[in-house]
């Protein structure tokens, strides 16, 4: 077989260039694991993008609107990947246990799936991890013929056959690990042993196979899953010299990018920079709220009308009380350099905002005590609304002594209440402090 000779030959070069860097092999690992994370998930019909199955696994961010089994999917799969590596460098025998811990991982806890009863009803089916199927799972081929898998009873039968072959197969001197890996997944997948996961499980175990004999991980990428399937049906014809020249064809890839890797050389495919950008999308997607007003005319006289005239007036109305004790009283509003206006002459006029404005000031004004003894008290107040491109900020006496920072929309009531509440309040603890 072509590709078998030619896999050889490019493991002889891989091993001229071990041991590898530590960061250079994590590296290449790190670019395995995630392509075969996405890639045995997604052929199995999980939607979460290469971007998303990143994103969730580097970064712990979710996929807004997936659903939330596809993401246990993706998790289990890692976490059985990264145990079966573990494995790997452990030197632990492939058994049925180690088989049915694998699944436990994958699959992480028992769910339910939509099924039929033998006669066509809607029912529900349990799926259960670690342990082998308890009803049939064969399938109907797109010709409407049945494809039978393994009964549940033949089961525990030929997973104890399929041990011994793979035990009597790795004594032998002229060991190919390249067709017991590929003879292995597909006499799994004959047997179809679990209720669900058998694909996943099947690709996970000849990767375990493969990487105890020094091999990278073989990746069957999503786009290819027609010509993944067509090599498996023939296999099921007889001809399993197909299936075994399509793995290590496929394995041949990863052969030449740990290669490249190992040499210090770029290992990005050609869709790398796409993956890169989907997963740049999802984290800016999940990154914050965006910001959907930006500075405007309109927008300013939003805000205007509805935040900084009402807060105006209902500080004019809070401070009426004490009208009749000042010579001198009264809220005015400033728009940039103009001159201040009371607020009577502005409440209803937009006339001097553009979309130049910078800043707008509510600004408070008591003085001259009509109250013997008193006559030098006096009050004053700013609340001051910076204008960003983004954002205003509202702030008291200061630029710099912000309270709120806000994008284009108009202020909560709750929000002006309180503006309103720490000025009266200013005025009522100073007006005090000369009352003693």
């Amino acid at each position: 077989m072509e590709e078998i000779a030619k896999a050889l030959e490019l493991k002889k070069e891989l091993d001229v260039l071990r041991p590898l860097d530590k960061e250079q092999e994590d590296r290449i690992m790190q670019k395995f694991r995630l392509d075969w994370n996405y890639h045995s998930n997604n052929l199995e019909g999980n939607s979460l993008t290469y971007g998303e199955t990143k994103a969730l696994l580097m970064f712990g961010v979710t996929a807004q609107g997936k659903p939330l089994k596809d993401h246990f999917e993706v998790t289990g799969h890692n976490e059985a990947i990264n145990w079966v590596i573990d494995m790997v460098k452990g030197e632990r025998p492939l058994t049925e246990n180690f088989i049915r811990q694998l699944h436990e991982l994958l699959l992480k806890e028992p769910y339910e799936v939509d099924a039929q009863t033998p006669d066509g009803k809607p029912t529900k089916k349990r799926i259960n991890v670690g342990s082998y199927k308890t009803s049939p799972n064969h399938v109907k081929t797109v010709t409407g013929e049945m494809f039978y898998f393994a009964t549940p009873e033949e089961t525990p039968a030929k997973m104890a056959d399929l041990m011994v072959w793979y035990n009597e197969s790795i004594e032998r001197e002229d060991i190919n690990p390249i067709l017991l890996a590929s003879e292995f997944h597909y006499k799994f997948i004959r047997i179809h042993p679990f209720d669900d996961g058998n694909g996943r499980t099947a690709r996970i175990l000849m990767n375990f196979i493969l990487m105890k004999y020094s091999y990278p991980p073989v990746i069957i990428k999503t786009e290819d899953k027609a010509n993944y399937f067509a090599a498996l049906r023939l296999a099921d014809a007889g001809n399993i010299g197909a299936f075994v020249d399509y793995i290590a064809k496929n394995l041949n890839n990863s052969l030449e990018l740990m290669i490249a890797g190992a040499r210090g050389e770029s290992i990005e495919e050609p869709d790398d920079i796409d993956k890169e950008i989907a997963l740049l999308e999802k984290r800016l997607n999940s990154y914050g709220t965006k910001i959907e007003k930006q500075k405007s005319f309109y927008n300013l006289q939003e805000i205007y009308l509805n935040s900084i005239v009402e807060i105006a007036k209902e500080l004019k109305e809070k401070l009426s009380k004490f009208d009749d004790y000042y010579l001198h009283k009264n809220v005015f509003i400033k728009i940039n350099d103009h001159p201040s206006k009371d607020i009577s002459a502005l409440t209803n006029s937009v006339g001097l905002l553009t979309g130049d404005v910078r800043e707008i000031r509510i600004e408070v004004r008591y003085g001259q005590m009509k109250k013997q003894g008193l006559e030098n008290f006096s009050f004053s107040f700013q609340i001051i609304f910076v204008f960003e491109v983004l954002k205003y900020l509202v702030g008291l006496n200061s630029y710099n002594n912000h309270v709120l920072v806000k994008n284009y929309e108009v202020l909560s009531k709750e929000e002006m209440d309180s503006l309103v509440k720490i000025v009266v309040k200013e005025h009522n603890k100073q007006l005090s402090s000369v009352l003693k």
